[in-house]
C-alpha cells in the first residue's frame, strides 16, 4: 500500500510509520525540501523515520510535540555523506529544524529555525 510516486525521487510508503499502519501525514513543504536536498546532493536520501503515530512516537522516545506526528519531519541519511554535510546542505535548501546525530540527520519544516544535538 502507499506505493505511490509523490515526487521525482520519493514514494509515499517511505514516509509510513515504521510500526504499522498505512495512514501517512505528510506536509507538502517537507516533501518539497527533501526533493530539493536530493537534487542538491545528487544522491539518494533514505528516510529512516517519517510520520509517526502517537504510540510509535512514545515507543521510540520521541518528544511529546514531535514534528514527526504532524508529518513535518523526517530522519534521513545519504550514503557517502556525513551527517554534518547533510545538515549543511539541508540548511541551504531551507529546512528550519535540523538535528545532527551520529548516523542520521533530523530535518523538519517548523515555523522557526532550530538546530539541536550539537548542531554542526
Amino acid at each position: 500500500m502507499n506505493n505511490i510516486q509523490i515526487s521525482k525521487n520519493f514514494k509515499l510508503k517511505e514516509f509510513e510509520c515504521s510500526h504499522g499502519g498505512s495512514v501517512v501525514k505528510l506536509d507538502s513543504k517537507l516533501l518539497e525540501k527533501l526533493q530539493l536536498l536530493r537534487v542538491k546532493l545528487n544522491n539518494p536520501i533514505n528516510i529512516t523515520s517519517g510520520y509517526r503515530t502517537l504510540e510509535c512516537n512514545k515507543r521510540v522516545g520521541g518528544s511529546s510535540n514531535s514534528y514527526h506526528m504532524k508529518g513535518m519531519a523526517a530522519d534521513i541519511y545519504s550514503p557517502g555523506y556525513t551527517p554534518t554535510q547533510i545538515a549543511k546542505a539541508a540548511e541551504e535548501v531551507g529546512f528550519t529544524g535540523i538535528g545532527t546525530y551520529s548516523n542520521f540527520v533530523h530535518v523538519d519544516v517548523r515555523p522557526n529555525k532550530y538546530h539541536f544535538k550539537g548542531g554542526y
